[in-house]
C-alpha cells in the first residue's frame, strides 16, 4: 500500500482533472482517450465531465458498479485504510470532492491523498 505519483496529462499540467486521471488509470487508457470518452457523456447530458453523475454514468455503462463505504467511522477511515482492505483489484474511490484510482493496494494521484476520507468506490 503506497502512494504512486500519477499524472498522465500529455502536457504534464497539474489541473482539476482528477476524474480524467482516475478513469485513465482505472481503465488503463490514455488521458486523451479518457477525456474524449468522458466528454461525450458530458456533452450528451449538457453537464460537466467531473460531475459524479456524468463519470458515474460512463462507468455504469461499461459495467462497473458503485458501492458505498460503510459509515462506521466517517472521519477515521482513509484512502490508505481502503487500500489495506483492498490489496487486489482496481478501484476508483470518491471522497465527495476528489477522485483517486487504486490498483492492487496502491493509490495513484498527483499528490498524496491517502488521508482523505472515501465515501464510495467503483469496481
Amino acid at each position: 500500500m503506497a502512494f504512486k505519483f500519477y499524472n498522465p496529462n500529455p502536457k504534464g499540467k497539474f489541473t482539476d482533472d482528477c476524474v480524467i486521471r482516475a478513469v485513465s488509470k482505472f481503465l488503463d487508457k490514455s488521458w486523451d482517450i479518457s477525456y474524449i470518452e468522458l466528454f461525450k457523456f458530458a456533452y450528451q447530458e449538457k453537464d460537466m465531465m467531473n460531475k459524479d453523475s456524468i463519470w458515474g454514468m460512463y462507468l455504469d455503462e461499461l459495467g462497473y458498479r458503485r458501492k458505498a463505504i460503510p459509515d462506521t467511522c466517517p472521519y477515521c477511515y482513509t484512502i490508505k485504510d481502503f487500500c489495506k482492505d483492498h490489496p487486489n483489484g482496481s478501484f476508483i474511490v470518491g471522497t465527495g470532492t476528489h477522485v483517486v484510482a487504486i490498483v492492487d493496494g496502491d493509490y495513484y494521484d498527483t499528490a498524496d491523498t491517502g488521508n482523505y476520507t472515501p465515501i464510495y468506490y467503483w469496481s
